[in-house]
């Protein structure tokens, strides 16, 4: 059984909201799933775990909210490679850089060796049953892949 870990900032629940649909995903694909706030998570447990989902909400102008940048900056000592990973995260189109956190983190994640399992996922304020429902599909992928090895 695969171990998955979700973590995420959220600022109003929408990207909580998100990562309850990702983490519900894994669980259907047989996943042993953890999911925290970036505040009560450390960048070594990333290590303890074969699959790696990390959500963040953008803040201003593309940039990580400030709860999630200790997490962010701890990230650079991990080695990621083999780890399935993904990424999701909210955003506002009326800032000139939509996401931006979500490119940020998945570019981290790529540096440090991750295998990115599937398209990033960016919604705009709280997500749609039809992103939802994406968001539980990108779960059960991470989880399969992360099974597969």
């Amino acid at each position: 059984m695969p171990r998955i870990l979700v973590v995420y900032a959220s600022m109003t629940g929408n990207t909580e909201e998100m990562a309850e649909a990702i983490a519900e995903g894994a669980k259907e694909a047989g996943a042993e799933v953890v999911a925290k706030e970036a505040f009560d998570a450390s960048a070594a447990e990333l290590n303890d775990y074969e699959g790696i989902i990390i959500g963040a909400y953008t803040w201003g102008d593309g940039d990580l909210p400030d709860e999630f940048t200790d997490f962010y900056e701890e990230m650079d000592t991990l080695d990621l490679s083999g780890k399935k990973a993904a990424v999701f995260g909210s955003g506002d189109t009326s800032y000139p850089i939509y996401c931006g956190a979500v490119d940020t983190i998945e570019m981290k994640l790529r540096k440090l060796g991750a295998d990115i399992a599937g398209e990033s996922i960016k919604f705009e304020y709280n997500p749609t049953e039809t992103e939802k429902e994406q968001g539980r599909s990108l779960g059960r992928r991470v989880a399969s892949l992360a099974a597969a090895g």
